[in-house]
């Protein structure tokens, strides 16, 4: 077998392509099982995300957390940090971007500026806390991320529920975040979209994963964080502090995932309801990270993904079909993402076999 061959059979966008492939395939099996046309559907779905361009520009905003939540999983697996806890860390970011958003009155480029880094540091504290416990008191990171979800999950609805903070009039929210803090675009693009919720989200999610991106592959930080991901015993013999790397890690993971809150806040919710439920964002972006093989570039392609299956999904139900069907065409994706080093190391020793 040549390098290039051999090079395609390593890739992990092949891998990554055959698993979507068999997620569909899965799907158009499930479809048929309770008596639906798998091509009426696909089509369908099809429709529902390049149907229309506005039907394009949601899938894009759909998009724009799950890329972020995604970079910030990502970014903790390159250290060796399985990042759970994404999910606690946008509820509270999107929980400071509203609050600032609604008892802050400045002109409009600060007011988001402000928006952004109040949802960023209550990101890095939060993922900061994680850290703390975890280099301090030896106390897991995946126990305390879960239920540092929870306690964002309450918090965000006691204070959704306070007199100052809460809707009037009715409905179980907060009030709305003033007109300088949203991030619209242009009237002459909403009205080319046809799309009132445009924002320029999309631009702040592509602008995090070059920076990860940066920090990553050209900056001695970026060395430390993968030396410490890849041997944390070779990183410390060679001088590093893995201490010091996994809260950092752990901080600017919190930071991309809080950013992903302020961007639905000020991009398209405008408020913060009271949750029935968790919003999974969180755990969307683990499936936006593995999708995107933790690559920076790869977590804005899978991150697209994920949003356009997201809003085409919800034209489902115009034929009938239950939208939980994207829910397993994704998870079937994860699962043989999960297994693919099972199937690279077959064909790559098969392949190498024959010669």
């Amino acid at each position: 077998m040549n390098k290039k061959s051999r090079s395609i059979l390593e890739s992990n966008a092949l891998y990554t392509l055959i698993a979507i492939v068999i997620g569909f395939l899965v799907g158009a099996i499930l479809l048929l099982m309770i008596g639906d046309n798998p091509g009426v559907v696909y089509s369908t779905l099809l429709d529902g995300v390049f149907g229309k361009p506005k039907f394009i520009v949601y899938s894009i905003i759909y998009a724009c957390p799950l890329i972020l939540t995604g970079l910030s999983v990502a970014f903790s697996f390159k250290t060796g940090v399985f990042n759970i806890g994404a999910e606690g860390q946008f509820v509270v970011g999107s929980l400071a971007a509203c609050v600032v958003g609604i008892f802050v009155d400045v002109p409009a480029p600060i007011h988001i500026l402000l928006c952004l880094l109040a949802a960023t540091g209550a990101g890095v504290i939060w993922g900061g806390i994680v850290g703390f416990l975890k280099i301090k008191k030896g106390i897991n990171e995946v126990l305390s991320y879960i239920m540092f979800n929870w306690i964002a999950f309450y918090l965000s609805n006691y204070v959704v529920n306070l007199e100052a903070v809460h809707r009037t009039g009715g409905g179980e929210a907060t009030k709305d975040i003033l007109d300088s803090a949203h991030m619209s675009v242009p009237l002459w693009i909403t009205a080319l979209t046809k799309c009132t919720d445009s924002n320029w989200g999309i631009l702040i999610a592509i602008g995090a994963a070059v920076l990860v991106w940066f920090i990553m592959e050209k900056t001695t930080l970026g060395f430390q964080l993968r030396a410490v991901g890849y041997s944390k015993t070779a990183a410390e013999y060679a001088g590093i502090s893995s201490n010091r790397i996994f809260m950092i890690s752990m901080m600017i993971s919190g930071a991309l995932a809080g950013l992903g809150g302020a961007t639905q806040v000020m991009g398209m919710g405008g408020r913060i309801s009271q949750f029935a439920a968790q919003e999974q964002y969180g755990f969307q972006g683990i499936t936006v990270a593995l999708i995107g093989a933790s690559n920076p570039v790869g977590c804005i392609f899978a991150g697209l993904f994920y949003g356009a299956m997201k809003y085409g999904g919800n034209k489902l139900t115009i034929i009938n079909v239950p939208s939980e069907v994207i829910n397993i065409i994704m998870g079937t994706i994860i699962v043989f993402i999960a297994i693919s080093h099972v199937f690279k190391a077959l064909l790559t020793r098969g392949k190498g076999g024959n010669n």
